[in-house]
């Protein structure tokens, strides 16, 4: 399985982006994870395979939301009212689990990495 992030850039405090991950087929789990540099990786937002569960860090809920279109095997981030500290590489993952996870070793597959930077 193959996964391809797109949408990064750089924004505005206060702007928006909204990233996609596209899979190259059906996948479970998924999340979104982000490192700034010098810190280690950390979940972002995941989402169950369904789709109906959904798990946010404290420090984007209400300004992210995480989604995803089966029968497109693709997931998104969008991401409002960014702020500097958001500024990341951000990774799509997907793991072979059907519930949301916020651990990086239950992830199998990662994107390259998409990097955001939020100026303020």
């Amino acid at each position: 399985l193959q996964l391809v992030e797109s949408g990064g850039g750089l924004v505005q405090a206060g702007g928006s982006l909204r990233l996609s991950c596209a899979a190259s087929g059906r996948t479970r789990s998924m999340g979104w994870f982000r490192q700034a540099p010098g810190k280690e990786r950390l979940v972002v937002a995941a989402l169950s395979w369904s789709g109906s569960a959904r798990f946010y860090a404290d420090s984007v809920k209400g300004r992210f939301t995480i989604s995803r279109d089966n029968d497109k095997n693709t997931m998104s981030l969008q991401m409002n009212s960014l702020k500097p500290e958001d500024t990341a590489v951000y990774y799509c993952a997907a793991a072979s689990l059907t519930a949301w996870s916020t651990r990086s070793d239950d992830y199998d597959y990662w994107g390259q990495g998409t990097q955001v930077t939020v100026s303020s």
